[in-house]
């Protein structure tokens, strides 16, 4: 801190030794030095509050934009529809099945007239939905009948005889 050397030192030790004199130096060494420590003891603790400041300063901060983003997902969701994983699922398999056409919407109710006549429905044709298990189904098939080793049944594992044992190697 102070950069002082060994000739340096030895010098103030002499002029102290000459002004202050043998019998109180002693003294006035252990007082520097009570001194000395005090002043560290003091800065290390001005440099803790100092840091704790700092911290705290960085958690108000943080509770701030914990507390904005909050505010902001709360007032989003508030004015817009819910996210269902649900029904984004069940819309994406029946967009799938049906062949990549856009998942119906909800049809609104018509308006119901009191007549006494039944009520008929229009016949809807049947849509040919394509089974995903048919292509596996085939190609299982396709590798039987060529006789390919993949679909050949693995050799059976058989016994030991009752006098055998089965050495470890």
């Amino acid at each position: 801190m102070f950069d002082i050397g060994w000739s340096e030192l030895m010098l103030i030790g002499i002029v102290a030794l000459i002004v202050i004199g043998p019998k109180e130096l002693p003294s006035v060494l252990r007082t520097v030095g009570r001194t000395v420590t005090k002043v560290r003891r003091m800065a290390g603790e001005f440099q803790g509050q100092f840091q704790e400041a700092l911290r705290e300063a960085d958690l108000a901060d943080m509770r701030k934009e914990i507390s904005d983003v909050t505010e902001s997902a709360r007032s989003t969701l508030a004015t817009s529809e819910m996210f269902d994983p649900l029904r984004s699922i069940r819309e994406e398999i029946r967009t799938t099945v049906e062949g990549g056409n856009p998942p119906p919407k909800a049809p609104e109710a018509p308006a119901v007239e009191a007549s006494s006549a039944p009520l008929e429905l229009p016949a809807a044709a049947p849509e040919a939905v394509p089974d995903p298990m048919a292509a596996i189904r085939d190609e299982i098939r396709r590798m039987v009948e060529a006789g390919s080793p993949a679909a050949s049944p693995t050799t059976p594992v058989s016994a030991p005889a009752a006098g055998e044992t089965k050495s470890a190697s």
